[in-house]
């Protein structure tokens, strides 16, 4: 299987590609992943893309698509994969078809943006090992403490309201097109991402499983 995971940030992408990974035994392949590991192995392209990033710049398309393409050719993909946080805007998704990569399902877990500002608002970060919690769905036992290594919780600035908002409204305009471009190619699979984890997840395992 060859699956897309599409939604705005915080609609579940993450939780949901590492159950499918476990499930299929497929690789989770994350745009942001595959660009730090290129830049470490000191590749073309992984280079040009440190280059870029260095003087504070956005990977151009080119770089990244070169870089996907080079990651879905490696071993560990022959069965399938899942690709989370790419393609991000519509050419991509095109250089994607141009590729010859054959995608069978794209998975778009769609939850309103109000739900979506109240999640990430409850979400913090150990700023000691990396660890995330939930206020509501998974608080640590340790309180304001994380439970693995006792560093301190906070509120990352990406989970701050304002930002939050700005993620969605670029989501919107530049990634929320796809939900069009690949419903007009009979791949798009629409699954409520607004409840629980376990629903989503039942949600999910249905479709791939019974071949809707």
């Amino acid at each position: 299987m060859n699956l897309i995971l599409l939604g705005a940030p915080g609609a579940g992408k993450g939780t949901q590609g590492e159950i499918i990974r476990e499930r299929f035994g497929i690789p989770e392949i994350s745009t942001g992943v595959i660009l730090r590991e290129a830049i470490k192995a000191g590749t073309p392209l992984g280079l040009q893309a440190k280059e870029v990033i260095d003087r504070g710049g956005l990977v151009p398309d080119e770089v990244v698509n070169g870089i996907v393409e080079e990651r879905l050719k490696q071993e560990d993909c022959r069965e399938g994969f899942i690709l989370d946080g790419y393609p991000r805007t519509l050419p991509q998704a095109r250089a994607l078809d141009e590729m010859g990569v054959r995608i069978d399902k794209v998975l778009y877990l769609h939850v309103e943006d109000e739900v979506i500002v109240a999640r990430l608002g409850n979400r913090r970060v150990c700023e000691g090992c990396g660890a995330i919690y939930h206020l509501l769905n998974q608080p640590s036992a340790a309180g304001d403490l994380c439970e693995r290594c006792g560093g301190k919780l906070v509120v990352r600035k990406d989970d701050q309201p304002d930002t939050i908002r700005e993620r969605l409204a670029t989501y919107h305009e530049l990634t929320e097109p796809l939900v069009a471009y690949y419903r007009g190619q009979g791949k798009l699979h629409e699954i409520d991402g607004s409840g629980t984890i376990e629903a989503s997840t039942e949600e999910t395992l249905r479709i791939l499983e019974d071949g809707e």
